[in-house]
This record gives C-alpha cells, sequence and structure tokens, in this order.
C-alpha cells in the first residue's frame, strides 16, 4: 500500500524541509494524519518559543524596586498569549478550537492564580516596606533627641533595607517562576492539543476503515445474493429442460411404442390371412377325390384362378 504525499509536493519531488528557520532537515514521511511541518518535537517546540512575543525592556519601573509592574507585564504577556492562541485556533476545526480554548484558559487561570500569588507577596513586601519606611522616618525624627539612638535607628534602617531587598529578589524570583510556569503550562497545552489532533486523526482513520470494510462485507453480501439467484435461475432452466427433454423422449417412446405396435398388429393380420390361405389350400388339397370327367383330369381339382398360390 502506497501513502498519499503531503499537499503541494509532486510524487516523486524531493521532501519537503522542517519548518522551522535553519533547520533544514527534511520532514519524516507518514502514512496518515495531518502533514508534518517540523522534523521532531525539538523543532516545534523551539520554533513556538521563537514565535512568541518577547516581554518588553526592563526600564527604571522594572527593576525589583517595582515587583507589581512586573507582574503586571506579566499578566500582559499571558493575555497576549491567550489571545494569540484563539487567533491560531480559529482556522482549525470546533472540537480542537474547543479543546485549545479550554487549554488556553486554564492555562490562563493558572497564570493569573500564579500572578495574584506574585502579587500577594509583593503587597506584603510593600507592607513591610512602609513599615520599614516609616520606622526609619520615626527613627530619623529622634536622632536630633540621642546619638546612640540615632545610631541604633540607622542600625535598623540598615536591616529593614536588606529585608527589603531580601524581599525584592524574592518577589522577582516569584515573577520568574510564575512567567516560566506560565510558559511551561502553554508548551505544555500546545502539546496536548497535538496529541489530541493525532489521535482524532487516527479515529477517523480507523473509522473511515471499517467503514470501507462494511461497504466490503455488503457488496460481497449482494454478490453472493445474486450468485446464488443466478445458481438457482440455472437449475430451474435445467430442471425445465430435463423436464421437456424427459416428456419428449417419453412421447417419442410412446410413438415408436404404437408404431411397433400397429406394425405388430399389420404383421399378425398378415400372418393370420397367410395362415387363413394355408388352411383353404391344404382343405382344398386333402378334399377326396372326384369322378373323372370328360376332359381326362382325372378328377384333379380344377384351377382357382388365384395370382401367387399353387
Amino acid at each position: 500500500m502506497t501513502s498519499n504525499p503531503p499537499d503541494g509536493q509532486a510524487p516523486g519531488a524531493a521532501p519537503a524541509a522542517c519548518k522551522r528557520p535553519g533547520c533544514g532537515n527534511p520532514l519524516p514521511t507518514q502514512d496518515r494524519g495531518r502533514n508534518r511541518q517540523f522534523c521532531g518535537p525539538e523543532c516545534a517546540r523551539r520554533y513556538h518559543n521563537d514565535a512568541r512575543i518577547p516581554a518588553p525592556a526592563a526600564t527604571a519601573a522594572d527593576t525589583p524596586a517595582d515587583p507589581l509592574a512586573a507582574l503586571e507585564g506579566v499578566i500582559r504577556q499571558a493575555a497576549v498569549l491567550i489571545r494569540a492562541a484563539r487567533e491560531q485556533a480559529a482556522s482549525l476545526d470546533p472540537a480542537r478550537v474547543r479543546a485549545q480554548v479550554a487549554e488556553a484558559e486554564a492555562a490562563r487561570r493558572r497564570a493569573e492564580a500564579a500572578a495574584v500569588t506574585a502579587g500577594a507577596r509583593a503587597g506584603e513586601a510593600a507592607a513591610e516596606a512602609q513599615a520599614l519606611a516609616e520606622a526609619l522616618e520615626t527613627a530619623r525624627e529622634d536622632a536630633g533627641a540621642a546619638q546612640a539612638a540615632a545610631a541604633a535607628a540607622r542600625q535598623e534602617a540598615g536591616t529593614a533595607a536588606a529585608a527589603l531587598e531580601q524581599a525584592r529578589r524574592d518577589a522577582a524570583g516569584h515573577v520568574a517562576a510564575a512567567r516560566a510556569e506560565a510558559a511551561g503550562q502553554a508548551v505544555a497545552a500546545q502539546s496536548a492539543a497535538g496529541q489530541a489532533a493525532r489521535e482524532r486523526d487516527e479515529a477517523i482513520a480507523a473509522a473511515r476503515r471499517a467503514e470501507t470494510e462494511a461497504s466490503r462485507a455488503r457488496q460481497a453480501e449482494t454478490d453472493a445474493r445474486a450468485e446464488t439467484d443466478r445458481a438457482r435461475a440455472d437449475a430451474a432452466r435445467e430442471r425445465d429442460a430435463l423436464g421437456h427433454q424427459h416428456q419428449a423422449q417419453l412421447e417419442a417412446v410412446a410413438a415408436l411404442t404404437a408404431a411397433e405396435r400397429a406394425r405388430a398388429e399389420r404383421a399378425e393380420q398378415l400372418l393370420e390371412a397367410e395362415r387363413a390361405d394355408r388352411r383353404h389350400l391344404t382343405s382344398a388339397l386333402t378334399a377326396p377325390a372326384s369322378p373323372a370327367d370328360g376332359n381326362g383330369n382325372g378328377g384333379l381339382p380344377k384351377a382357382t384362378g388365384k395370382a401367387g398360390h399353387p
């Protein structure tokens, strides 16, 4: 069994190359399902990762000093990715679109949950920073009261600044982890959508093969019925022909029997006539002699005058 060439590729032509720029590997051959565009899962993953909208360059507002702005950028990027996924799914069949939209919606909700968690952590860090700032301001106001209190306040302010810096670094790490998790979930959603599409294509191909086998079985049953009808018709014709032939033979035998019987009757009649003639002749020969007449016949009987008799 030969496989059909991919769309747009003539039989005997060179195999198509991978869609990822810079790869150039030929696409592997396949017997069924959609035409492949990548030589392997690694090229597909790298192509989709490169096609994603890059994050905006870090500015002064996006530094670890403002984790809420970074979180907002992550949410915007997730919304852009979801919109791009929906636009790509619009050209597919309804079942696949619904599956991809549901998966993208789930990924968006997970990203939003992660973003909310990161936002809560960033709010806590900001609250702590605000509290530390208020404490620092109080310490600065009390600096004129005593040098020792000022030194203690400076030390506390340094500790608070270190804690704030640590909180900012933690918030930045959480945001990066949320972004990486959202990217991984998007890739997993795309992979699951591809797997669902392949399973759907395999199910459609199996259904088509089952329908073909069923049509072949129905055709074979129809042919068997037609062959049975032809055999019955041939048997009926042969039976009628044999009946007519036997009837003709019986009629011929009856005619021959009647002819033989008529011939036998005629032969019997001729034999009976011949026997009668012989009896008459015998009676004439054995009759007593009469006196001699004047013709000198000596008493012999006269000739009967019948031809063919002595």
